[in-house]
């Protein structure tokens, strides 16, 4: 597989508007939306520069409603979909073939927090990432960390590694082989109610110009641009009301 077991390999967006959503992040992050025709339901193809970067389709749960989802590569999804049942987890969509670009599953793990696997054959995943207009971090904000770094570990054979940041704030990167795929972080409960999520980050140029330019295109604040040790990054919610986050990522960071 191009991307090792437990990678964050590709992300989708389900989306209540998809015509909308396309035209949305088409502007934002000059993506184009190949349709896939009829048999594919609806899906589309987000490119960069002609290289693959996300996916869309139709939204399919009204609770849900508009919301990107994070991928994990798996060798096999089968053994990974037992795991997840046998760690506490929910299989909400079983395995299913994707034509033949590969197998996905949906999943609930302990907290809440929605993510998939992808088992790839023609599809392998990202063809574009850590560059502008593309994905540039995993991360999931959980009710419990503790129980979610157990989980993970479990069900895709990640490693944990917590490392001091901003204002002796602890953060949990996720590992695979020494190199860290995504990160982990407990929801302060100071924060705006919201249950455990995985987020997704799109690296971008300037962060504030895209955040500007996000919310003329009808986006709405979640968090206003600040800066990180990783970088500066911003919170929004789309006109849809899926959440992502955009970040310019400091090149002289490193965990």
């Amino acid at each position: 597989m191009r991307y090792a077991q437990g990678t964050p390999n590709w992300v989708d967006l389900g989306s209540t508007d998809v015509d909308g959503s396309a035209a949305f992040y088409g502007r934002l992050f000059g993506w184009t939306a190949d349709e896939l025709g009829p048999q594919a339901g609806g899906y589309r193809i987000f490119r960069k520069d002609g290289r693959q970067v996300a996916g869309l389709g139709p939204a399919t749960d009204p609770e849900r409603g508009s919301s990107w989802s994070t991928y994990f590569a798996t060798g096999d999804l089968d053994d990974v979909a037992r795991k997840v049942e046998e760690h506490g987890g929910r299989v909400v969509a079983p395995a299913m073939d994707v034509m033949d670009q590969g197998r996905m599953a949906v999943f609930l793990d302990p907290t809440g927090a929605f993510f998939s696997g992808w088992q790839p054959a023609r599809h392998e995943g990202f063809e574009l990432a850590n560059e502008p207009g593309s994905v540039a971090w995993s991360e999931l904000m959980t009710s419990d960390l503790d129980a979610s770094k157990v989980f993970y570990q479990e069900v895709f054979g990640l490693d944990e590694r917590d490392v001091s940041m901003a204002e002796g704030m602890t953060y949990t990167l996720l590992e695979v082989g020494g190199r860290a795929v995504a990160g982990a972080m407990p929801i302060d409960p100071a924060w705006r109610p919201m249950s455990s999520h995985w987020s997704v980050y799109f690296e971008v140029d300037d962060c504030d110009s895209s955040f500007a330019q996000a919310l003329e295109l009808g986006a709405n604040k979640v968090m206003p641009p600040e800066n990180s040790p990783a970088g500066r990054f911003a919170i929004l919610s789309d006109p849809q009301g899926a959440g992502f986050s955009i970040i310019r990522s400091n090149p002289d960071f490193s965990i």
